[in-house]
């Protein structure tokens, strides 16, 4: 009967994180519409933040009951469904076009928040002066995006401020998407993870799979979402913030407040967050577009990194 529950409860969170993803995009899209502000700059702060909420308070909860790699192993895995599950299946439901803005900066930076990220977990601890570094290049980052959100990009030109709501009904559904999202995803996370554990699966393991998996459900369903109403700004914008957000944010400030030891995330597992974002600009670089060839590529690469750490936890 608790297996069915959660089953039941698995599929509830489901349906309210795809209700609030529908509505934090109209939201976002309405804001951005109304003030000037690009989608990508939107899709980069409020739409990331907001959708890394879960991995944010997951891993600060994980790391203050001692389950260091939970906290570290949500946010990793989450990085990699972020970067190739969500963009290979956005691309696949709609070719994605990217900025060459984004391809020369902002990408950059999430790869470098990855290589960052990886070399201070390489010494399985994250220190509070790692933190403290963390959350420094957090701060640098949301400058360079907010010193440029009011530069408009003739790119995204399509939607004009009367073909979309007010901005005190865009407000609302931003603020009623975020708390659908958090909300649904907290339902999943604590019905899978409840199933995991039953099974005896390693904390590591339950982080890089379920658990990163239910968290990257508000990115998922957002990004999709958005690209299927062909706002690519904002699916785009959403998977790169959160991977920056889910980092510098989440790892930097859960490591000031509660220091890290990480004995079960592998170099293998740093390597394919790494080597995802990499193969993401690489993508975005050619034609400045993700093809859905390439979204299939990221999906299979993604299905072949699960399967492996199922096999190496059976």
């Amino acid at each position: 009967m608790g297996i069915l529950i959660d089953v039941l409860l698995i599929i509830v969170g489901v349906v309210i994180v795809l209700w609030g993803a529908d509505r934090l995009t109209e939201g976002s899209v309405a804001i951005a519409s109304k003030i000037g502000v690009s989608q990508l700059v939107i899709g980069l702060t409020v739409v990331a933040l907001g959708t890394s909420m879960p991995e944010f308070c997951v891993s600060f909860v994980s790391a203050l009951k001692g389950t260091a790699d939970m906290a570290v192993g949500n946010v990793v895995g989450s990085n990699v469904f972020n970067a190739m599950l969500i963009v290979g299946v956005a691309a696949m439901v709609a070719p994605m076009c990217v900025m060459r803005q984004t391809v020369r900066k902002d990408l950059v930076f999430a790869v470098a928040a990855s290589v960052i990220m990886g070399a201070l977990v390489f010494d399985r601890e994250i220190s509070r002066a790692d933190a403290v570094i963390l959350s420094a290049l957090f701060i640098v980052f949301m400058w360079i995006t907010l010193k440029g959100a009011k530069k408009d990009d003739p790119g995204e030109s399509a939607l004009s401020p009367q073909s979309v709501p007010s901005m005190w009904r865009g407000a609302m559904w931003i603020v009623l998407g975020l708390a659908a999202l958090v909300g649904g995803s907290n339902v999943f996370v604590d019905s899978a993870s409840s199933l995991a554990i039953a099974f005896n699966v390693p904390d590591a393991v339950v982080g890089l799979t379920i658990v990163a998996g239910g968290t990257s459900m508000p990115e998922l369903a957002t990004s999709v979402v958005a690209a299927r109403k062909g706002n690519s700004g904002i699916a785009i914008g959403n998977v790169i913030g959160s991977n920056v957000f889910n980092i510098l944010f989440v790892v930097g400030l859960t490591g000031v407040v509660c220091p890290m030891t990480v004995s079960g995330i592998t170099w293998i597992d740093l390597s394919v967050m790494i080597g995802s974002m990499c193969l993401l600009w690489l993508f975005a670089y050619t034609k400045l577009t993700i093809a859905r060839w390439e979204g299939a590529v990221l999906t299979a690469l993604f299905v072949a990194y699960m399967a492996w750490l199922i096999l190496q936890s059976a």
